[in-house]
C-alpha cells in the first residue's frame, strides 16, 4: 500500500467504498477521520452519518475533524499504526469556506503534513469540475477552491485513483506524469 492515496470521483461513484477497502486491507482495522458537520436542524445529515458509522462497525476508530485535519493526522499518526481514512476533503473545504478561513493556507499545510505522515493516509474527495458552471458566486468559489485543492493533494499523494460508476482507475502513478 502506498503511504498516501487520494481517491476522487463524482457523487455515488464508489470512491468511499474503494477507500474503506484500501484502508482495511493492511491490518483489518483503520481510523476514520470524518469532516462532516451536522448543522442545527439537519436531521438528514445526522441520519446519514449514523448509518455510515453503523455500516463501518467495530473495525474503525472514529475521529471528528471538521476543520483541523493537520492536527487530526498528527494525533493519529504512528509508525506501524493503522491507516487513516479522511472522508471527505470537499466537505472539509465547505467547512473552511463557511468559516471564512484561509483555505489556500489550510490546503498547503495539509499537503505538507501528508508528506510527514508515517502511517498510511487515504483521502476521499469529489471531482466537482466536470459539470456546468454554477449559477452563483459561492458555488463557483467552492468549485474553483475544490479543484485547486484536488490538484494540490494529488501532487502531495503517492497514488491517485478516480472512481467512475463503481469502477476504480489508477491515475497516479502513470506513464504520463508531467
Amino acid at each position: 500500500m502506498y503511504k498516501s492515496i487520494l481517491i476522487t470521483g463524482g457523487a455515488r461513484s464508489g470512491k468511499s467504498t474503494l477507500a474503506e477497502r484500501k484502508a482495511l486491507a493492511p491490518c483489518g482495522r483503520a481510523v476514520y477521520i470524518a469532516t462532516a458537520e451536522i448543522w442545527p436542524g439537519d436531521t438528514e445529515m445526522a441520519e446519514r452519518i449514523a448509518r455510515h458509522q453503523a455500516r463501518r462497525g467495530a473495525d474503525w476508530h472514529n475521529l471528528h475533524a471538521p476543520r483541523d485535519l493537520c492536527a487530526a493526522l498528527r494525533g493519529s499518526d504512528s509508525a506501524g499504526g493503522p491507516p487513516r481514512l479522511v472522508d471527505c476533503l470537499t466537505l472539509w473545504m465547505t467547512n473552511l469556506l463557511l468559516a471564512e478561513a484561509d483555505w489556500r493556507a489550510e490546503v498547503r499545510a495539509l499537503a505538507a503534513e501528508t508528506a510527514r505522515q508515517e502511517a498510511p493516509v487515504i483521502f476521499v474527495t469529489n471531482e466537482v469540475g466536470m459539470g456546468i458552471v454554477p449559477e452563483n458566486a459561492l458555488a463557483r468559489r467552492f468549485r474553483d477552491a475544490a479543484g485547486w485543492m484536488n490538484q494540490a493533494m494529488a501532487e502531495a499523494c503517492d497514488e491517485v485513483w478516480l472512481a467512475v460508476a463503481g469502477y476504480p482507475t489508477r491515475v497516479k502513478p502513470n506513464e504520463h506524469t508531467f
